[in-house]
């Protein structure tokens, strides 16, 4: 069992806004024929909304490692990490922002996690993912990094 596991869903009003396919798509296809601009427009919001859905990534811990979309890393090479709201999450995604760091944000979910990599073979200098529970998900990657128990700290 993981020690966190997040899925990073779009927000209902992205599924509601995504609606708006259907009266653009009759709209364009009215003077063609109305069937079919219902149609496609039905067709468009199945695909957009099974694409939202199937390619929401996960943010993991679990075993040591940090999984946060496609990529993972031991904790073993991860710093102390740092959660950040509103302005402070502004900044991470804008113009705080290193163009080398490895990112999983979504602008549906304003809270950011910042872990800094330690590992110097690693191009990026840290990683930055979107979380609707920032606080706990640090807590969990600050607190995995320690020794398991029996382990020999030194």
């Amino acid at each position: 069992m993981p020690d966190y596991r997040e899925k990073l869903w779009p927000s209902p009003w992205i599924y509601i806004a995504t609606l708006l396919l259907v009266p653009a798509s009759i709209l364009v296809l009215a003077p063609v024929s109305l069937p079919a601009g219902i149609v496609t427009g039905i067709v468009l919001y199945i695909a957009a909304v099974g694409s939202l859905t199937l390619t929401a990534p996960v943010i993991e811990v679990r075993d040591r490692m940090l999984r946060a979309g496609r990529a993972q890393i031991s904790l073993d090479y991860t710093g102390e990490a740092v959660a950040a709201f509103d302005a402070a999450a502004r900044i991470e995604r804008g113009t705080g922002l290193d163009a080398r760091a490895y990112l999983v944000i979504r602008g549906w979910v304003h809270p950011v996690v910042r872990v800094p990599i330690t590992d110097p073979a690693d191009p990026a200098p840290y990683w930055l993912l979107s979380s609707r529970r920032p606080k706990e998900l640090a807590a969990v990657i600050n607190g995995s990094r320690r020794p398991e128990r029996g382990e020999d700290a030194t």
